[in-house]
Parts: C-alpha cells; sequence; structure tokens
C-alpha cells in the first residue's frame, strides 16, 4: 500500500481513506493501531467478514448498528443466540442482511469461547500469528485463517484475516509517506504482546 493523498489539512495519508470523513477518523485513529481486547477483536473479525463481496465503506456506515444487533460483540451473549434471532436479524435493515454471515457470527462465538479455553484469550491467540521478520504478512494470515478454519471457524478465509490483522495492528500496511503511519509503529513499539497460554507448534507461524 504504498499510494498517498493529501488530506485538508495538507498532510499525505492513506489514499483510500478520501473518500469520506468518517473513512479518514477510522483511518486516522483506529486502522493499524494494535488492540488487546477480546471484544474488540472479535468486533473487527465478523466485521471484516461481513465485509466480503462489499465495501468497507458500506460496513463502516453500518457499524452502530451491527454493534447494537449483536449485544456490542459480546461473544458471551451472542453464543446464545437461535433460530429466532437469525430470522429476527434477517429483518434489520440496519446490517447486512446475509443468513450465512450472521450464522458465522453465532458461529464464531461460540467458537471465540472454545478458543478462550484453549489459549487463555481471543487475543493472545491471534497476536500469536504476528509476523515476525522472517514471515510475510500474507503468509501469517494465511496461517491464522488455517488455524481458525480448522477450529471450525467460518468466513476466515486468508484474504479476510489479512484485512483482520491490518485493522487490529498485527501489521502496519499504512503508506510510507502517510502521516499516521509513525502513530502506528510508535504505538505498536509499546504494546504489550499477550501471550497463549501454551504455544502450539503445528499453528504459530504456520
Amino acid at each position: 500500500m504504498n499510494e498517498t493523498t493529501i488530506g485538508s489539512d495538507g498532510k499525505p495519508r492513506c489514499s483510500w481513506c478520501a473518500a469520506t470523513p468518517d473513512y479518514q477518523r477510522y483511518h486516522d485513529t483506529e486502522w493499524g493501531f494494535p488492540v488487546a481486547d477480546d471484544r474488540r477483536l472479535f468486533e473487527k473479525l465478523c466485521l471484516e467478514g461481513f465485509q466480503s463481496g462489499l465495501s468497507w465503506r458500506t460496513i463502516l456506515e453500518k457499524r452502530e448498528n451491527f454493534r447494537t444487533a449483536f449485544k456490542m460483540f459480546d461473544f458471551e451473549a451472542v453464543a446464545g443466540f437461535g433460530p429466532k434471532d437469525v430470522e429476527r436479524l434477517l429483518q434489520n435493515a440496519g446490517i447486512v442482511r446475509h443468513r450465512g454471515k450472521i450464522e458465522s457470527v453465532i458461529n464464531n462465538a461460540r467458537r471465540a469461547q472454545d478458543l478462550i479455553a484453549e489459549a487463555g484469550s481471543l487475543s493472545a491467540f491471534v497476536w500469536s500469528f504476528e509476523p515476525i521478520e522472517s514471515v510475510k504478512p500474507q503468509e501469517a494470515a494465511a496461517a491464522l485463517a488455517k488455524a481458525l478454519k480448522r477450529r471450525q471457524w467460518s468466513f476466515v478465509g486468508p484474504t479476510t484475516v489479512y484485512a483482520f490483522m491490518q485493522a487490529m495492528g498485527a501489521v502496519n500496511d499504512h503508506a510510507e509517506l502517510c502521516v499516521i503511519r509513525a502513530n502506528v509503529e510508535r504505538a505498536r513499539a509499546v504494546f504489550q504482546r499477550p501471550t497463549c497460554a501454551e504455544k502450539r507448534p503445528t499453528d504459530i507461524q504456520g
């Protein structure tokens, strides 16, 4: 991601954020900054799943509706959703009404509970796939996607997971000349990476 555009403040930013003020706010304050909170990570991964086949602008504009619909992405609560909740959500015009994606959030909430029992936290698990110097980010994303699929998560293909890793700060993909890139790098430098309860050689870094 190398292209930049000049913002209203005269500073260069990643070109994709120029579409709307909401995009720029998201770019300047969220995208790429490291996240450790399990609920926020679950939200980001679910929204990236909803984004599949759509524009991120569509998802960002509906994000508050998604948060309301899915109990602020409290996976403990969402794990208890049943068929009636799916039908209710399919009638909610404020979100993306895609049965498979809605059912995926519920499934993944249950899988998140399992993963926390295994690794100690969702955060510890996903951060254990942060690419190291010898591993390309796309390879790390593919490994994380594979590990999640092995644990029966859905809508977690490599492209979706790579977008998730960009959003949650596991990689800094701001353009080299982007004014926010250095801010993200500083945040990553002081970020305390969580650790898994037990390392899994067959999962971590491939």
